[in-house]
């Protein structure tokens, strides 16, 4: 995804401004206008940042099967559609109305609420998995959601949490790129973050450029991303490689391990809220 506000770009993986304001005109069925918080199908020069986000649903879904499912934060809704594949039920909750809009006019199978994700309208205990998907970072209070989804979830059920690698999305920064953050997270500080919200973190791992885009960073003077940050910067169409490239990539050239998790993208995370421990001579 790239951003923009006002008149000024930055970078970071969320909606590039130029092109946002020239592909959304030539697409009438963009699901929802490129704001710079989250990213959406169906535009061409946002691909690479939608399958980034895509290979985790794919990746984490059969966790969701026959379960009661919270989408909190839920944005443009595909991912919500998806879980509804297989999850007997799902509720999708979003801060932005014009997102709760859309998704109840364009997916009918998600419970769509509107609400503040510091205080989930959702009684205790009353869902089996909570997803998160590059969200948490742009939150004030994140101890106060992850308190949240702790408790509304039902004893052993699950958290599936993935947010942008700080390491590696704004290196040597002490505050995050993308305007839209109010704070970037590695892997021990989101571990720290999860167990001090009460749960224990069965899994951290992270997202990875798998061979073919480890060849597009080369063939695109080190950094595919880079390459696609600079053009949305310049202003200027882009060239008919780049556009190319990036639109021809799926979720299958990510790849998601354990191993050298300080040199993912993103982080992934699956927390379980542990059932009751039984007092002792029980």
């Amino acid at each position: 995804m790239i951003w923009t506000t006002a008149n000024t770009f930055y970078s970071d993986g969320t909606n590039l401004a130029r092109v946002s304001e020239t592909s959304v005109s030539n697409h009438e069925d963009a699901p929802l206008p490129l704001t710079g918080e989250r990213t959406v199908p169906g535009i061409p020069e946002e691909n690479y940042w939608f399958r980034r986000h895509e290979v985790v649903y794919r990746a984490l879904l059969e966790r969701c099967t026959d379960r009661r499912v919270l989408e909190a934060g839920s944005g443009e809704g595909y991912g919500a559609n998806m879980i509804a594949d297989v999850a007997t039920k799902v509720t999708g909750l979003d801060y932005d109305v014009s997102a709760v809009e859309h998704v109840r006019a364009r997916y009918p199978r998600v419970e769509m609420l509107h609400g503040n994700l510091a205080e989930l309208p959702l009684a205790d205990n009353s869902v089996d998995v909570v997803v998160n998907f590059q969200v948490i970072e742009h939150l004030w209070d994140q101890g106060q959601f992850l308190r949240e989804c702790f408790r509304v979830l039902a004893p052993g059920g699950e958290l599936l949490i993935s947010t942008p690698n700080r390491i590696t999305f704004s290196p040597g920064r002490d505050t995050p790129l993308n305007p839209f953050h109010t704070r970037e997270l590695n892997a021990a500080e989101m571990t720290e973050l999860l167990e001090d919200a009460g749960f224990r973190v069965q899994l951290m791992t992270g997202v990875h450029h798998g061979s073919r885009l480890k060849e597009l960073d080369a063939k695109h003077g080190g950094s595919f991303i880079n390459a696609q940050i600079d053009r949305a910067l310049a202003g200027e169409p882009w060239p008919e490689d780049l556009t190319r490239d990036v639109e021809g990539i799926t979720v299958d050239d990510f790849s998601i391990s354990e191993p050298d998790i300080d040199d993912s993208l993103d982080l992934v995370a699956i927390a379980v809220k542990e059932t009751a421990v039984k007092e002792s001579g029980e």
